[in-house]
């Protein structure tokens, strides 16, 4: 119970305003199904998790940290730029 109470603090703050809640606040100003969003947020957000959970620790022994770092932010821009754009 500690590890799930622990996760869900970490999460719950670290993802508290991010670009994931903006984008789904954004697709739903547009008229897309709240619940369908919700379905579909989870499931992604499951995916992600198993995910993580099954490589990073194999990533991390492979990719130095400043590597996916650099990943990571240029993943953020792209899809920054596609919603400016509004191709997402």
């Amino acid at each position: 119970m500690k590890s799930v109470l622990l996760a869900f603090g970490a999460i719950f703050l670290a993802e508290l305003g991010d670009k994931t809640q903006l984008a789904i606040l954004a697709m739903r100003s547009k008229g897309l199904s709240g619940w369908g969003l919700f379905v579909g947020a989870m499931l992604a957000f499951t995916v992600l998790t198993a995910i993580a959970i099954l490589f990073g620790g194999w990533l991390q022994t492979k990719i130095p940290a400043d590597v996916i770092q650099k990943i990571a932010a240029g993943s953020f821009m792209i899809i920054g730029l596609l919603m400016w754009f509004g191709k997402l």
